[in-house]
């Protein structure tokens, strides 16, 4: 608490004044770009990573960047989501994991936190499509390397999860929303951007020079067609590797595998499906 106290009275001796203009344009209200949803796990500042001003961001965070589907719950994540689609008119939602994710390591041994942990053992159901995913399609991982698993599958998870909103679908469907899925990496400062046409994630082009960025640029977003697409201009500034990835773009998880297990990793449930059909 003394550590903190200290931090507020610098911040009302130093950094109010230095911005006293910028708060009095945020005492007239809010107009953030983009709705981050992230895990409320202490070593994540969405505003940190990204750089962004006050302001700049609508954040949602819990345990393991969930969303419950619409009508799931009445929790406080589908009241901030239609308020930030209807009220705030945000365009681009990104939804982020990350590396480590304690609340992805409870989901692997979800039986085990019923009687220790019942809430959170509640709250995980939520993330039961990845956890079954997971289970049936990758049960020849274990450890860090199948944590890295359920955490980026967690995300396109919650990505459905987030469309079956009401609010969302019909933004989706006039063209007026993008969604991104993410995820963070916390020992290496690098934020992966999920590519479907490589179903795999790889790292943001953020070797460009930053007048050569464009916001279509940043990662692939969620189309109404229920697919994530990179953005047609988007295909000459990365160029994903065919299968062995390169120090420049590198796939999800950070762990050496063969060809032929790059193709399996990344097709999870698709791939078995497509065979049974």
């Amino acid at each position: 608490m003394k550590k903190l106290i200290r931090g507020l009275r610098e911040f009302k001796s130093s950094y109010f004044p230095a911005n006293e203009e910028l708060f009095e344009q945020l005492s007239l209200g809010q107009k953030p770009r983009v709705l981050f949803i992230t895990c409320s796990d202490s070593r994540i500042d969405p505003n940190l990573i990204t750089q962004a001003g006050l302001g700049e961001l609508f954040v949602i965070r819990n345990a393991g960047n969930i969303i419950p589907p619409f009508g799931a719950t009445n929790g406080g994540e589908g009241a901030t989501i239609e308020y930030a689609i209807q009220a705030l008119d945000i365009q681009q939602i990104i939804v982020c994991g990350h590396s480590h994710c304690g609340a992805m390591k409870g989901l692997m041994k979800l039986d085990k936190l019923r009687v220790e942990m019942p809430l959170v053992h509640d709250w995980l159901k939520y993330a039961e499509a990845t956890r079954r995913l997971v289970k049936d399609n990758y049960s020849n991982y274990e450890g860090e390397e199948l944590l890295e698993i359920i955490i980026a599958e967690n995300v396109l998870t919650q990505i459905e999860n987030l469309r079956t909103y009401p609010a969302i679908r019909s933004k989706l469907h006039q063209k007026q929303l993008s969604i991104y899925a993410w995820i963070y990496q916390i020992e290496t400062g690098e934020v992966l951007a999920y590519n479907p046409q490589q179903h795999a994630y790889v790292l943001l082009p953020n070797h460009l020079p930053p007048s050569e960025i464009d916001e279509t640029l940043i990662s692939p977003s969620l189309t109404s067609d229920g697919d994530i697409h990179f953005p047609t201009n988007q295909q000459s500034a990365v160029r994903l590797p065919k299968q062995i990835p390169s120090s420049e773009y590198e796939w999800f998880p950070m762990t050496e595998l063969a060809p032929e297990q790059w193709e399996r990793i990344y097709r999870g449930s698709k791939t078995n499906s497509e065979t049974s059909n």
